[in-house]
């Protein structure tokens, strides 16, 4: 706690570049994954179901599969290895969109397949753009939007296979929590790691309790 208080330089930069590849993630993952639930719910296909249980399987993947995927991908001998992407913050960033799209596209898919099936077509008859009536299906289903940003954020930020291999855990670079935690605990020195373990500790409590209320609403909402 010390640590915390005492505003170490390198601590919060640990902090900082969780959250901040955390959030840039977040930020390029949600409309497609937006999308993707959308048309999920609204457009009957051939594949539907198989593409369905394909985001759900994504779900599953280890996080330090991903990481060994991407690593090949970017590697210097890999298809994407003229992009000398391999461990920065960018790699990391695409690590995360591909861990957070999965549980984006399911938490999203259900919280608009929630929706009444007439809002779309009634906001579309009132006028409104195809983006607008989209915005107002977000807004009928916002309880369980936010709850997928919350829990996919929570996955990500919180993840460190993939993180390990394509980032480096390199010092005020690409080093994160996970990946200093990890560290640090193999070096013997427990005091770092504790710290950042309580930073992760209290965000988990935070989005769990946002879960939680959210959840809370949706169905007083429901119930309305």
């Amino acid at each position: 706690m010390s640590l915390l208080l005492s505003m170490d330089g390198a601590l919060w930069e640990i902090i900082g570049v969780s959250f901040r590849v955390s959030l840039m993630a977040m930020l390029i993952a949600v409309p497609p994954a937006l999308l993707i639930a959308f048309v999920l719910v609204r457009c009957a296909f051939p594949g539907r179901w198989l593409l369905i249980s394909l985001i759900n399987t994504l779900m599953a993947v280890p996080t330090v599969v991903v990481g060994l995927l991407l690593f090949i991908l970017l590697s210097r001998a890999g298809p994407l290895g003229d992009w000398h992407l391999l461990f920065t913050q960018p790699a990391m960033v695409i690590g995360q969109i591909l861990l957070a799209l999965p549980i984006l596209v399911v938490m999203l898919h259900a919280a608009l397949a929630g929706v009444d099936k007439r809002a779309w077509e009634t906001a579309l008859q009132l006028g409104a753009s195809r983006r607008a009536a989209l915005w107002r299906l977000v807004m009928e289903a916002r309880f369980g939007v936010m709850a997928a940003l919350v829990a996919a954020f929570g996955r990500i930020i919180a993840e460190v296979g993939c993180a390990m291999m394509v980032g480096g855990n390199i010092a005020g670079f690409t080093r994160n929590i996970t990946t200093a935690i990890a560290l640090e605990t193999l070096k013997g020195e427990y005091a770092q790691g504790v710290a950042l373990g309580m930073v992760l500790l209290v965000l988990a409590l935070a989005l769990n309790l946002m879960l939680g209320v959210l959840r809370g609403r949706g169905q007083l909402a429901v119930q309305a």
